[in-house]
């Protein structure tokens, strides 16, 4: 479900991007939400979904508690390519607005 690949970070300092492949559901989602948090605790966390193939609610409240863990952990969270799926559940939920900002 995830893998790592090296890439440039928008402000062009080396960084990894946690890469997310495969289905982003309540199956799937408690374990890839606790890497998260393990990895917010002590770092930033920059996260690549444009591999996501299905989600649902799950993905849109582990994004939730990321962004509330990086806030109170003062890291910053980053995300790409966050499915059209994703991004129409949190407009149904009225929790848009509480999505990390996508880099580009």
């Amino acid at each position: 479900m995830i893998e790592r690949e090296a890439e440039e970070l928008l402000a062009g300092h080396p960084g990894e991007w946690m890469v997310v492949h495969g289905s982003l559901t309540i199956e799937t989602v408690p374990a890839l939400f606790e890497t998260g948090l393990r990895h917010l605790a002590g770092e930033d966390l920059q996260v690549d979904f444009s591999r996501v193939d299905s989600v649902d609610s799950a993905a849109v409240s582990m994004l939730l508690g990321w962004a509330r863990a990086a806030k109170r952990t003062r890291h910053d969270l980053r995300v790409k390519g966050l499915p059209a799926d994703l991004l129409s559940l949190a407009h149904l939920y009225s929790v848009d607005e509480l999505l990390p900002q996508q880099s580009n």
